[in-house]
């Protein structure tokens, strides 16, 4: 009867394993409500009696070091230039372990959500750059690009059983993929004057890091320590700092300690040993000193066995997601909602461009591309999408918050008044993705017939 009792829970702890795509998309979902809160909270904050000390209080300047060694910066940028590193070190995670193992580890897989990706990053930076083709706000053509993974999915997970789950991971792919792109544009067209002396230091200490990886150096210690000082030798090199916690997640190794086999057979022995160790049914397990030892011992060896990449993604998910994410949100997404900014915001050819290219040249590009993909045969569709489904993912990918406010504050930070415009037209923007998208999902058949289980044509 006890073993009975004992026996449904320890079933229960057991079958509620995920996949790692599922983790991915719980988190992602967790951390798209967390968003949306920090962002309503921004913004109620801004338009309040308290929005002078709300925004005094994020200019507020914030010391680390001593002496000459020493960086003094406002909290708010040490959000965007220091804490965003993390999670541009996730992504840098994510985007490894999609191109090592996951939806883009092979040409056929990856064929798909690149090219959807590429036209939705060059139709919505067309349509920015067609508005403002020159002048003071022509360098904003990288804001349109991005998407928003964790909003996105957000929104199709609130979207249930209409979305059919071969599109989620089609948008997830999309978005990582979109990422990378948008790191490459920061990179490469979003720095400052750059310091040789300093690059070749960042340079350098990639070389360490790169032997780390083909060693298989598997503490993390030596990885952030290193990491660390790529991030403060890429600061001061006039690239975005927030570049080196990619280039750090990408010599993460991926490989395991042990085969599978010698794994697999080290844990049926240790099982076996734990079995003819038992003190008898009645005795407690602390009492029982050789199986207790033995479950340390397979601790040990699971901790072992899983990759650092891995384990790794998985212990910077919840601060990211729940800390760092929300964090971004509340100290950039507080702009003025009163009617005359709204005006301005709505007349503005910098604004209409980022709307534009968010809400029409998201959803145009993503599903111009993949059409032309499936119809030349270099790619296909999933089975059980349409490209009704495509034009749905495309809408939502219109939403472009995290990153996208990100890159307009390389782009205008220089300039406060248009900074606030472009904020209010990537939060406008975002939106009006979001409702269209939930729209255009809300009036497709749902993917499977209840009665038959057969994909809906």
């Amino acid at each position: 009867m006890t073993e009975r009792k004992q026996g449904k829970p320890l079933e229960r702890i057991f079958e509620q394993a995920l996949s790692p795509f599922e983790k991915f998309i719980k988190w992602e979902s967790a951390s798209g409500l967390m968003l949306m809160a920090a962002t309503v909270l921004a913004l109620v904050l801004a338009n309040s009696a308290l929005a002078h000390a709300f925004h005094e209080a994020w200019e507020t300047p914030f010391r680390i070091g001593m002496g000459e060694w020493a960086l003094e910066k406002s909290i708010h940028h040490w959000i965007n230039d220091g804490l965003m590193a993390l999670f541009f070190f996730l992504v840098g995670l994510e985007i490894k372990s999609e191109f090592l193992a996951g939806s883009l580890s092979t040409p056929r897989q990856a064929a798909l959500p690149i090219v959807a990706a590429l036209g939705g990053m060059v139709v919505p930076a067309l349509i920015y750059f067609a508005i403002n083709p020159s002048g003071d706000y022509a360098t904003g053509w990288g804001i349109p690009m991005a998407t928003d993974i964790a909003f996105a999915i957000g929104v199709l997970t609130l979207l249930g059983p209409r979305v059919p789950k071969a599109l989620v991971m089609f948008l997830v792919a999309l978005a990582i993929v979109d990422d990378l792109g948008a790191v490459v544009v920061i990179a490469l067209f979003y720095t400052a004057d750059l310091d040789m002396q300093a690059l070749w230091a960042a340079a350098s200490v990639l070389g360490v890091l790169a032997l780390l990886n083909a060693g298989n150096i598997r503490k993390p210690l030596p990885y952030a320590i290193l990491g660390g000082l790529l991030w403060y030798a890429v600061l001061k090199s006039g690239v975005h700092a927030t570049v080196a916690g990619v280039l750090t997640a990408l010599m993460i190794p991926a490989s395991s300690r042990f085969t599978q086999e010698a794994f697999s057979r080290h844990v049926r022995e240790l099982m076996d040993r734990f079995d003819t160790a038992s003190c008898g049914p009645s005795a407690r397990l602390l009492a029982c000193r050789n199986q207790t030892h033995m479950l340390e011992t397979l601790q040990e060896g699971l901790h072992a066995m899983q990759p650092p990449l891995v384990r790794l993604e998985h212990f910077f998910a919840l601060p990211v997601a729940f800390l760092i994410i929300p964090l971004f949100a509340l100290a950039n997404a507080g702009v003025s909602l009163d009617a005359e900014a709204l005006a301005h915001t709505f007349s503005h050819p910098a604004a209409i461009g980022i709307m534009l290219g968010l809400v029409v040249g998201k959803p145009l590009g993503i599903t111009l591309f993949t059409w032309l993909s499936v119809k030349t045969g270099l790619t296909r569709l999933p089975a059980g999408v349409g490209m009704g489904h495509v034009f749905g993912a495309g809408l939502v990918a219109g939403i472009g918050f995290t990153m996208s406010i990100f890159i307009a504050e390389l782009s205008f930070g220089g300039d406060p008044a248009i900074l606030e415009l472009a904020k209010a037209g990537i939060l406008s923007a975002s939106l009006i993705a979001a409702l269209l998208g939930a729209f255009w999902f809300s009036r497709m058949p749902r993917p499977l017939d209840a009665a038959t289980g057969n994909v809906h044509d």
